[in-house]
C-alpha cells in the first residue's frame, strides 16, 4: 500500500476512530485525543503495517491498546476521590475506625524503608512504568523486576498488618 493510500485509509477511518475512542473515554476531548494520538500512531508505525492484515482491526487495535496503556498508568499514578464517594463511605455501614488507615506519611515511611532492590522497582512500577521499561533503566531481567516487586509488597503487607481494605 503506497503512502497515499494508506493516509487516504486513515483519514477514512477518522470519524469511526472517534466514535470509538468516545465509547471508550466517555468524554468528547478525550475521545478527540486517543482519536489523534492512534492516528500518529499509525502513521509513525506505519512500516509494520501488512496488507495481509485488516486495516480497520489494525487501527483500531492500535487505539484500544493505546487507551488501556493510558487508563492503567493513570489508574496507577493519580487516585481520583470524589465528593459523592466520600459521602458513600461516609453513609456506609463498614466498621472502620480511624485508627485502621494509615495515613499517607506512614505508607510512604514504610515504603521509604524497604531496602532499595525492593522499593525501588516498586515506585517505578506504582508511578506507571511497565515491567520492561524498569528493567532496561535497572540493567535488570524481566523476571527480577517481578519477583522484586512481588517481595516488596510482601514486605509492605507485613509491615502494615493491621491496614484493613
Amino acid at each position: 500500500m503506497s503512502s497515499k493510500e494508506f493516509n487516504q485509509q486513515l483519514l477514512n477511518y477518522q470519524n469511526p476512530l472517534i466514535a470509538f475512542a468516545m465509547s471508550l473515554t466517555k468524554d468528547y476531548d478525550d475521545a478527540r485525543d486517543l482519536a489523534q494520538e492512534t492516528m500518529t500512531k499509525a502513521l509513525l508505525y506505519r512500516s509494520r503495517y501488512s496488507e495481509e492484515f485488516n486495516f480497520k482491526s489494525w487501527i483500531f487495535t492500535i487505539m484500544r491498546n493505546s487507551f488501556f496503556n493510558v487508563h492503567k498508568r493513570k489508574k496507577k499514578t493519580h487516585s481520583i476521590f470524589s465528593y459523592e464517594d466520600a459521602s458513600e463511605v461516609i453513609s456506609s455501614d463498614n466498621n472502620y475506625s480511624p485508627e485502621t488507615f494509615y495515613n499517607y506519611n506512614e505508607i510512604q515511611n514504610t515504603i521509604g524503608s524497604l531496602d532499595n532492590i525492593y522499593r525501588v522497582p516498586f515506585e517505578k512500577y506504582h508511578q506507571g512504568y511497565k515491567y520492561r521499561e524498569i528493567a532496561e533503566q535497572l540493567n535488570l531481567e524481566i523476571g527480577t523486576v517481578k519477583s522484586r516487586i512481588f517481595f516488596a509488597r510482601k514486605k509492605l503487607a507485613a509491615r502494615l498488618t493491621d491496614h484493613k481494605v
